[in-house]
């Protein structure tokens, strides 16, 4: 088999309900409806956290985040690379085969910034910066160092910015209270998706006749600040951040139609997917009739499935049948130990420990039984739950997200149904398949159930992985 390009589209905090192809109805994504069309899509698909620093290492490393040092929240603009030295990434694999790899978009994942003085907390941006993506084994990177609502605000091409970071941002949007930093002169939030956009086409264009390619694009949107483009903004009808998703749509389109010009559509694999659930804003929902999380429980960072449950689409003509849905519980880890076995490969024993081969379900070559068994899933202050078949086991109270008063900050309505209150049992077991909304705690009611589940969570977490090694399994 020719070894296929592969694009990688995650977006920030694009929610299960965001989608036309996954019931919005306010609006339309034609271009990742078309995706869908085209490919398999699934719905019951899982970012291994319920934030996007956590569940983008686990993507970029095969391996849950928690394993390492950082066991809860996110990382900000300047703090330092949290992949370990030694570690093998999807890119560094990729790259062993062959592949010219590049990373256009949000990092977040920590680089190590060169300091005046020794000072922690002044920064000389005229210095190459270190452990990035290129480290990382990326050979071509441009983009932004964390969130778009953290300082600084800045491009980085490869390892240095894009200018001085030299002046206060200004407009501060409501989202960097706190966050303020410093900007580059003639930074502007609005233009930070169609420049990304612009780079990751012109990547296309420039490995045309070269080596097969990876493209990891972590877009921006629909994150805070919602600062659609000019030419977006009044479009969704549903304010700013629909505006951001129609946006984000018009560049999945784009890079469909380079793909189809420049003739390699057809052994070009595209994945669409987002890195949580949504953070939405209340006329959203209060006025305009749209809900992010597609009626699920919760939203971004908390551990119910509005957390951490989003849309993935794979698309490969010719490979994927087109028009599918899978069932399937899958996770974002999951990509690693598939795109070995897509250059039928196996992955050595440090690598990808939590990652899972989708291959065969992508295929539509399931043997019937799940390929995933279990996967474990992670909110905002570090609270785990195991998913087993139909069962999710949770184990604490309440969702582990941001608390009422961060809700407030971001827009969201006090919803009562979210808190913990006095008497709520310490664990919560839930029955998918009937129960999706996760209304009705059953912790009570199968307590050799939860234990059953809460060991096999322990266990998981004192193995070290969740793949077998291959040792063992020869």
């Amino acid at each position: 088999m020719e070894k296929p390009n592969m694009i990688y589209i995650i977006t920030d905090d694009l929610g299960y309900g965001d989608l036309s192809c996954y019931g919005a109805q306010r609006f339309q994504t034609p271009h990742i409806d078309r995706l869908a069309e085209e490919g398999r899509m699934y719905t019951d698909a899982h970012a291994s956290s319920a934030v996007c620093t956590p569940s983008r290492y686990g993507l970029l490393t095969g391996r849950y985040c928690w394993r390492g040092e950082i066991k809860s929240g996110v990382l900000y603009g300047h703090d330092a690379s949290i992949i370990e030295k030694g570690r093998k990434t999807l890119p560094l694999y990729l790259k062993e085969h062959g592949y010219e790899t590049a990373c256009i978009g949000k990092w977040h994942l920590g680089m190590d910034w060169a300091c005046v003085d020794e000072s922690p907390d002044k920064f000389d941006y005229s210095q190459p910066i270190q452990n990035g993506p290129i480290s990382c084994g990326f050979d071509y990177y441009f983009g932004i160092s964390a969130s778009l609502d953290m300082p600084p605000y800045s491009f980085i091409e490869n390892d240095r910015t894009v200018g001085i970071p030299s002046i206060p941002k200004d407009p501060e949007d409501f989202s960097q209270r706190g966050r303020g930093g410093l900007m580059v002169p003639g930074w502007r939030d609005e233009d930070v998706n169609k420049t990304l956009t612009h780079k990751a086409l012109e990547f296309i264009e420039g490995n045309m006749g070269h080596a097969p390619f990876f493209l990891y694009l972590p877009l921006t949107g629909p994150h805070t600040p919602w600062a659609p483009s000019e030419s977006f903004q009044g479009k969704s009808g549903i304010g700013p951040r629909g505006d951001l998703i129609l946006e984000i749509d018009d560049t999945v389109g784009r890079l469909i139609h380079l793909l189809e010009a420049k003739g390699i559509r057809d052994n070009t694999l595209i994945v669409f997917t987002s890195d949580n659930g949504p953070d939405p804003f209340r006329e959203e929902i209060t006025v305009h009739g749209h809900d992010p999380s597609g009626h699920l429980r919760g939203q971004k960072a908390d551990i119910w499935e509005g957390g951490h449950r989003v849309p993935f689409i794979v698309s490969w003509p010719g490979q994927i049948p087109r028009e599918t849905t899978s069932h399937e519980v899958v996770c974002l880890t999951d990509w690693m130990a598939t795109c070995a076995s897509i250059l039928e490969d196996e992955l050595p024993d440090d690598a990808g420990e939590d990652s899972i081969d989708m291959l065969p379900g992508l295929l539509g070559e399931g043997s019937g039984s799940p390929l995933r068994q279990s996967v474990i899933l992670q909110s905002y202050d570090g609270m785990l739950a195991l998913r087993r078949g139909d069962w999710k086991y949770i184990r604490g109270a309440g969702g582990g997200g941001f608390d009422q008063k961060g809700r407030g900050i971001i827009g969201i309505p006090h919803t009562p149904d979210l808190d913990v209150h006095a008497g709520d049992p310490e664990e919560q077991l839930y029955d998918i398949r009937d129960d999706i909304r996760e209304t009705t705690n059953r912790y009570s009611e199968y307590p050799e159930l939860v234990s059953q589940l809460r060991d096999e969570l322990e266990q998981l977490i004192a193995a070290g992985r969740t793949r077998p090694a291959r040792s063992a399994m020869k």
